[in-house]
């Protein structure tokens, strides 16, 4: 598999925090550092893992209130989310105060759309804007690998809170449905909170967004 990712649940909320790599250069990223740093930090270094980017679903703090102190300490940049989002990073300390989280305001180094792509190491990822949960919601795909990181827009079982600031459930359906379904059902995803699932179990099983649910 060309691209790797390891789950290291992070902040009061047990947000997996994935680190995903290159398998070729070991070059890494850390997706959505919610917090607990030093525990990201480590990790990345136990497996022998070269940070290279941060990659941002969404703007909560629970996903992207340790992404400035990262960067700073390692000197790598922050790409995503859309720029929807960019309420949400910028009262990001105020959202950790609020869950008695540690978190600062962040501006990312580039914010992203759909189609665009990241690379990391050999290997290039897909952007896929997808709203709903916050309007600027994104998920990266590395179709090599087919997986998905989706942050807050599906879980196992479940789907991303919608009754946040600007969420909006309508466009989540249609994220899930329009946008991650035609990925392929054999897709694996790494989501922000639970197990990892795929699409296909998830058309089949899910309540919320199954093909059932939704016909």
């Amino acid at each position: 598999m060309p691209i790797k990712a390891i789950i290291n649940p992070v902040t009061p909320f047990a947000q997996n925090a994935p680190i995903i790599f290159c398998t070729e250069t070991k070059k890494c990223a850390f997706i959505d550092p919610g917090g607990d740093s030093e525990k990201l930090l480590s990790i990345a270094m136990e497996n022998n893992l070269i940070p290279e980017k941060i990659f941002l679903t969404h703007g909560h703090a629970d996903h992207a209130g340790a992404a400035m102190e990262i960067a700073e300490i390692l000197n790598i940049k922050i790409e995503g989310p859309h720029q929807e989002d960019k309420f949400l990073l910028d009262s990001l300390q105020s959202q950790g105060e609020m869950f008695g989280m540690s978190a600062r305001n962040c501006m990312p180094d580039k914010w992203l759309v759909d189609g665009d792509k990241v690379y990391l190491g050999n290997e290039e990822l897909d952007v896929i804007f997808t709203p709903g949960h916050t309007p600027g919601h994104i998920v990266f795909f590395n179709a090599a690998s087919k997986l998905a990181l989706v942050g807050d827009v599906i879980f196992n079982g479940s789907i991303g809170r919608t009754d946040l600031p600007r969420g909006n459930h309508q466009d989540l359906i249609d994220s899930i449905s329009q946008k991650l379904w035609k990925l392929g059902n054999d897709v694996e995803f790494v989501c922000g909170h639970g197990p990892n699932s795929t699409f296909g179990q998830e058309r089949e099983s899910n309540p919320f967004v199954s093909d059932a649910a939704l016909s």
